[in-house]
Formats: C-alpha cells, sequence, structure tokens
C-alpha cells in the first residue's frame, strides 16, 4: 500500500525543499510557481487521480454484466496516466484494478504479457491489449 504512494510523495518534498530554497533566495514566485508544478505532479501519479480501484475478480464481474474493458494499471506508470489523461472524462466508464494492491491482478497482467507486469493492459471480453491508443479504445466502450 505504502509503494503506491511513493512517487507522490517524492515530488511533494522535493517540490517544498526546492520552494524554500528559492523562497529564502529571493524568488518568491518561482518558489510558488514550482510547488504548484511539483504538487500538480503529485497528484497525477497518485492513487487519487484514477478511478476508484477494483479487485481484480470484482472488475471481470461487473464487465461481464456490462460489458464495459478492465484496465490493469499500477500508480507511477506514464503509460497509464498517459492513457487516463486521453480518455479525459470516458474513464470513468471502464473497470479500474490497480496490480499493486491485487496479487490477482498482476498475475493476470503477467499471463498475458509473457511474464510482465506492463501497464496499462485492458482486456475486452476476455483478450487483453497491452498499452492500447485511447481513441482505439474509446471507440470500443459500449454505449451508454
Amino acid at each position: 500500500m505504502t509503494r503506491v504512494w511513493k512517487l507522490p510523495l517524492l515530488l511533494a518534498l522535493c517540490g517544498v525543499v526546492v520552494a524554500a530554497g528559492l523562497a529564502f533566495g529571493g524568488s518568491p514566485v518561482a518558489a510558488g510557481l514550482y510547488l504548484l508544478l511539483c504538487a500538480a505532479l503529485a497528484g497525477m501519479n497518485s492513487p487519487l487521480f484514477f478511478p476508484k480501484a477494483l479487485g481484480a475478480a470484482e472488475a471481470r464481474r461487473r464487465s461481464a454484466a456490462d460489458g464495459r474493458p478492465v484496465v490493469y494499471w499500477r500508480p507511477g506508470c506514464k503509460y497509464c496516466l498517459r492513457l487516463r489523461l486521453r480518455l479525459g472524462r470516458t474513464a470513468r466508464q471502464l473497470h479500474w484494478v490497480d496490480i499493486w494492491r491485487d496479487p490477482e491482478a498482476a498475475a493476470v497482467v503477467r499471463a498475458a504479457n509473457d511474464g510482465d507486469e506492463t501497464v496499462p493492459t485492458v482486456v475486452i471480453d476476455g483478450r487483453p491489449y497491452t498499452n492500447p491508443d485511447p481513441a482505439w479504445l474509446r471507440a470500443r466502450l459500449p454505449a451508454a
């Protein structure tokens, strides 16, 4: 659980340290801007930025019921962040599973990627797709 917060906390801590140095050096505006930038990066790399993560079994059950894809991801992954940002509001239609919180999910990803934990791995109708294009994925979402 603490592993998912390491990168966001590190970004926030670095932002505070550098901003303090800039503020004491006589650049309060630059310090404030740097602190805002680091806070934004920390927030985007935190689990808070992604929709609520489900367990792998629950996500598969929900996907079977409503036909929505399951996205296996992990915090700190720039490709997962890219997918989340480019999907925009439609990202909430997907079932997100954090592989660092669910060992079963990590096993699903390893089975789909020849033993590697390559994310994002999206499962649509039981078939895995590794790092799909967001536009391609958006086109395969069921109609609301």
